[in-house]
């Protein structure tokens, strides 16, 4: 699932078609996770004045006072092409047609993602987005924060990273990394860890997020950047996807929590 630094890679990559018009908009799919609002259609000669990211939504403004949102859910991913290069395939459900001579296709296999629409003011306003904690690369971001998030919980931390409530744009390849980084057990109980703790987990979080940013993201099944290229964090791994290979001498373990694979090395991880 694209997380943080895959959305903001893609954002970074967008910037070819900020301050240009959507001149044409094509449905294939008329629904994804929800159904695509049909008012799309009715965009003619719109500029994309913005192309901004909150956790890992990907936020176009447009000129109209209106909203586009893409989530790229589990499998979905946005591409620019040129005229030449378009190509037609099953799993592009939604194309933008940029007057720069430009397209937009959101590509998605398994249709877990979704597209909104509508007024900032509307946009704004939906739970998806006003249910979000801090953003995982803001200043926010710090140890008193989390240790009054957590302080009271008996979650394990691993659990806490991922959710966005508390923290927006971490998901499970980086929780693993991020806590690797710190030198915290994922087993942690947020109640469990004191300030000094949460102090690290900050920091480790942006040391990590902005590493893999640097590294165009992780590209393990289905990320790929705006221009097609993949991201090369996965080459860095320490714990993530390497059961049983070793790191600094110790043996690296998966386990799953909560349903989902976690990786770490329980002799380093206290």
């Amino acid at each position: 699932m694209p997380e943080l630094p895959e959305v903001e890679t893609t954002i970074r990559g967008l910037k070819p078609i900020v301050g240009y018009k959507i001149i044409n908009i094509k449905i294939n799919t008329p629904k994804l996770r929800y159904f695509i609002p049909k008012s799309l259609l009715l965009i003619n000669s719109v500029k994309i004045t913005k192309i901004t990211r909150k956790g890992k939504f990907i936020i176009f403004y447009l000129q109209n006072n209106h909203s586009i949102v893409f989530h790229l859910g589990m499998s979905g991913r946005l591409r620019l092409y040129k005229k030449l290069d378009l190509k037609n395939n099953k799993h592009d459900h939604f194309l933008l047609e940029i007057n720069n001579g430009r397209f937009l296709v959101f590509n998605d296999p398994r249709r877990f993602g979704f597209i909104d629409y509508g007024l900032y003011k509307v946009i704004n306003s939906r739970k998806y987005l006003t249910s979000l904690g801090v953003d995982a690369l803001s200043t926010s971001l710090n140890g008193p924060y989390l240790f009054f998030k957590i302080s009271k919980s008996i979650v394990p931390i691993k659990q806490i990273l991922l959710n966005q409530t508390i923290i927006a744009g971490i998901g499970n390849i980086y929780a693993s990394e991020i806590l690797f980084n710190a030198k915290i057990s994922p087993l942690r109980r947020g109640n469990d860890l004191k300030l000094h703790h949460c102090n690290k987990i900050s920091n480790s979080s942006k040391t990590i997020l902005k590493k893999a940013i640097n590294d165009g993201g992780s590209s393990l099944r289905d990320f790929v950047a705006i221009d097609g290229t993949l991201g090369n964090f996965q080459n860095n791994f320490k714990v993530y996807n390497r059961e049983g290979k070793k790191i600094s001498g110790k043996i690296v373990k998966k386990i799953i929590q909560y349903g989902r694979s976690t990786y770490f090395c329980p002799s380093i991880q206290k």
